[in-house]
């Protein structure tokens, strides 16, 4: 009989500490099966930093190399530059990248690094008790903003995909979502892109996946997912927010090696 579903490869057979409903395990899946799936398994490099996320090197079964809080850009560009013939993702929270790691997010982007970030935007900061991030939502209450986020005294949401887009060296950049199966399915073809605009020798890419944080949110798994769709996509639209794949080439990139190779 042939077998149609499975554990990945690239997934341990752990049993995910995650809160129900979070979207990490999900995610989590996704990355594996997109790895399985491009046959890069054996030279992948992941790097999670702090978040609920750092754990991720008890279930993805590749390579991992783990960051301080913020620094998992850094560290990866530290490992594709010593090694540009592996595929080096970063898997970060949006406390961890939009905050303390967005310098380093930036200007990788603006270098045009040849790796991936997986960005999970929950809109708190969740493994330390759902403090305000700089996504929190106007308006959302957190342990930090008891009356909710105010423009006045902490300033707008941050769109850090939107500000990468016009970072001169990111080629792919797409929000998700985990909340439906339709959803979950776009999820993976974007991380698949990205990955392969990484391959392709392309630039920097990155997903940012919507994903729900019930244990913070003070909601039910299922009305978590109804609050990404019906609130928070209206500020975080799922979408392709840039899109370079089709046009950019790497060969400026070959004559660089190339030249460095001579010296």
């Amino acid at each position: 009989m042939k077998q149609v579903f499975k554990r990945p490869d690239a997934l341990k057979d752990n049993i995910f500490h995650y809160c129900p409903g979070c979207g990490h395990s999900v995610i989590h899946r996704l990355v594996a099966e997109v790895i399985d799936e491009l046959g890069i398994r054996g030279k992948t490099v992941g790097v999670p930093p702090a978040g609920c996320a750092v754990l991720a090197y008890n279930y993805l079964d590749v390579d991992m190399g783990e960051a301080p809080h913020g620094r998992a850009v850094a560290v990866a560009t530290g490992i594709k530059r010593c090694r540009p013939d592996l595929v080096v993702f970063t898997y970060q929270g949006d406390g961890d990248i939009a905050a303390i790691g967005t310098a380093e997010t930036v200007h990788a982007a603006n270098r045009g690094e040849r790796l991936t970030v997986i960005f999970v935007n929950n809109g708190c900061y969740g493994m330390t008790g759902g403090q305000m991030a700089p996504t929190t939502l106007l308006g959302q209450i957190t342990t930090t903003t008891p009356g909710g986020r105010i423009q006045l005294r902490d300033g707008f949401p941050v769109d850090l995909s939107q500000m990468l887009a016009v970072a001169g060296g990111s080629v792919y950049i797409e929000r998700t979502a985990v909340t439906s199966p339709k959803n979950i399915i776009k999820t993976k073809k974007a991380i698949k892109k990205a990955f392969k605009a990484q391959m392709d020798n392309l630039g920097f890419s990155m997903v940012e996946i919507l994903s729900a944080c019930p244990t913070n949110w003070k909601l039910s798994p299922v009305d978590s997912c109804k609050r990404i769709e019906e609130e928070v996509v209206k500020h975080y639209p799922l979408m392709v927010i840039k899109d370079t794949t089709g046009t950019h080439s790497g060969a400026d990139e070959g004559a660089y090696r190339r030249n460095m190779d001579k010296r």
